[in-house]
């Protein structure tokens, strides 16, 4: 049997073609996939900035359905409407054993080292499949994903309430992160964008102050030191803004890396204003057994999602999609295989 998928064959290059089947083995799953959304991982995975992996079938933000088990399988039936954790941990590591998955010596995940569900079908662990509920539709449980990794991060930052907090890029995981702020008790919480739309999204998902970023070097230029936040956090993973984003940390003040900048690019910064400004810098990779908390989130309907989602399009349009690259006012595109 064979399936249509997307097969990243080297950077730069994305093709539709036809692919066996991923038959499950022991303990194991495979899902018909429903959504998959598109990370900006998958245009650094598409653009070979990323742990390259060639050829990969990507896409590690989805839900779906079990359309087949393996042997050993206990906890599915076929016809379970799920949402999948793409964390592939060994389990046996001093890593693993310390709740420190993410870091996992033998760290993989489905979609990124691992095909994944820019497919018909995609074979998964049955230890990483989530049951979703009924009432939750398949657009929103491919964002369970998303919002796993903005509660690590949040766990990472451990926000006091009321802290404050300047926000770098107002993108869908930049978006989810305001939500996920305001929810968790920020006090100002100021936004940065180049795109107005999003900056106007931002406002209603809870940011009391947004910026355009070209207006940042006037509009923020007493807000430094003394007079600057408790919490700054970058989601955009621009090396040249991140490296901006420092002289607006107060001190004893926290800088959360949430956007992840390509491989091998440095910034500056200096070490005696680490020191003297008493700076935590903290960074914020992927998922960290945080999947069911964020289902926990999303269940009881604490994002809104489908405000995010800019295009729907079907899996013979995505190689299209990343060669034309992303414009700067679009959020969240999704595969939908209805």
């Amino acid at each position: 049997m064979m399936m249509k998928a997307l097969v990243m064959e080297e950077p730069k290059k994305a093709v539709i073609k036809e692919v066996p089947y991923p038959k499950p083995g022991k303990n194991e799953i495979t899902v018909k996939v429903k959504a998959c959304g598109i990370c900006g991982t998958d245009i650094h995975i598409y653009n070979g900035t990323f742990m390259p992996n060639y050829p990969l079938i990507p896409g590690h933000e989805f839900s779906g359905v079990v359309h087949e088990i393996g042997e050993g399988v206990t906890q599915f039936n076929i016809g379970d409407r799920v949402a999948v954790d793409p964390s592939l941990f060994c389990g046996k590591c001093d890593y693993c054993l310390s709740g420190r998955g993410n870091h996992c010596v033998e760290w993989k995940a489905t979609g990124d080292t691992e095909n994944g569900a820019m497919a018909e079908y995609v074979r998964v662990p049955e230890n990483t499949v989530f049951r979703m509920p009924n009432e939750m539709p398949y657009s929103e449980g491919a964002f369970i994903e998303p919002v796993a990794c903005v509660v690590h991060g949040m766990n990472q930052l451990d926000l006091k309430v009321g802290q404050s907090v300047l926000l770098f890029g107002a993108g869908s995981m930049g978006q989810l992160l305001i939500q996920a702020l305001t929810h968790a008790g920020a006090g100002e919480l100021a936004v940065v964008d180049v795109a107005q739309n999003k900056l106007d999204l931002a406002r209603k998902n809870g940011a009391t102050h947004t910026y355009l970023t070209k207006d940042v070097p006037t509009q923020l230029a007493n807000r430094n030191k003394h007079n600057g936040f408790d919490i700054v956090v970058d989601a955009t993973g621009i090396p040249s803004v991140i490296e901006s984003e420092y002289q607006y940390l107060a001190p004893k003040g926290t800088h959360l890396q949430f956007g992840v900048a390509p491989e091998g690019t440095t910034i500056q910064i200096s070490p005696f204003d680490i020191y003297h400004m008493d700076w935590k810098l903290v960074g914020s990779m992927a998922v960290n057994h945080t999947f069911k908390a964020a289902m926990n989130w999303m269940a009881a309907k604490r994002f809104n999602t489908e405000q995010l989602i800019s295009e729907v399009i079907k899996l013979d349009e995505v190689p299209e999609f990343f060669a034309k690259g992303k414009a700067p006012d679009i959020m969240k595109v999704q595969i939908s295989f209805d």
